[in-house]
């Protein structure tokens, strides 16, 4: 019990005071040249971080990203989740598209700011743009190794009675590789929350990545930090539930089938 205690407990605890420690340090460092650094000190940084969470405004600022999180990854799945299936299923389609993907896939988001602007205009369009476009590619490519993955006796079964193309999707293939596509989700979430900050700062006049310009014109340096946490934090919480559903789910289906 204690030996689980000091794992679960114990070592993260510790972590975080080692990179508190290091943290200190290094502002301390940068003080010698840089007197204005005291404000991104571990205790300033503390003391914004309480009066900003105690406060409304941050928390109107969370909800807005979290609905373009929302948004830009429904639509990563909505557009994902055919596309892999699409590759998975028809090889013209797989050895046609399948070189563009890949060229798409190593394109950054971020390059595509100016020409979101341009096309979509100031707003969330553009935003919305950013991150599916961001989170696509691991919805896409976790559902075609969903597919690969399946069990050609469940194909060959459907086929033995009679079933129809669209039968086999919604009732085979999907419920198949349903543990796969939120594998694709998690990832996703984890990378539109890393393109959300700076996508936020297309234009648009809330949101965190809005905030954290906010605070840097307004040189409040130990709000700027105690955001930075924050934004840390609620990544953790939204990858955490990621993590919760794929394992809920797997529980469920082993013990379906188990």
């Amino acid at each position: 019990m204690k030996k689980l205690l000091l794992e679960r407990v114990g070592l993260p605890l510790i972590g975080l005071v080692v990179a508190i420690a290091l943290w200190s340090f290094g502002v301390s460092l940068l003080e010698r040249e840089t007197p204005i650094a005291a404000m991104f000190a571990p205790w300033p940084t503390a003391q914004a971080f309480v009066e900003l969470i105690g406060g409304s405004d941050i928390w109107w600022h969370v909800a807005l990203s979290m609905k373009r999180v929302v948004v830009g990854l429904g639509f990563a799945f909505a557009i994902g989740v055919p596309l892999g299936i699409l590759v998975a299923t028809s090889r013209v389609f797989s050895r046609s598209s399948t070189p563009l993907f890949q060229l798409l896939r190593m394109v950054s988001p971020l390059s595509w700011m100016p020409l979101a602007v341009m096309v979509l205009g100031v707003g969330d369009a553009p935003v919305y743009f950013l991150l599916a476009f961001a989170a696509v590619w691991p919805v896409m490519l976790n559902t075609i190794a969903g597919v690969m993955h399946l069990d050609p006796n469940w194909l060959m079964l459907a086929r033995s009675l009679s079933a129809t193309r669209s039968e086999m999707i919604f009732r085979v293939v999907l419920p198949g590789i349903t543990s796969h596509i939120l594998t694709g989700v998690r990832l996703a979430i984890g990378i539109i929350w890393i393109v959300l900050v700076p996508a936020e700062m297309l234009g648009v006049s809330e949101g965190l990545g809005y905030f954290i310009l906010d605070t840097r014109d307004r040189l409040a340096y130990s709000e700027l930090m105690a955001a930075i946490i924050l934004i840390g934090i609620l990544g953790y919480l939204l990858d955490y539930a990621a993590r919760f559903a794929h394992a809920r789910w797997s529980h469920v289906k082993k013990s379906e089938f188990g």
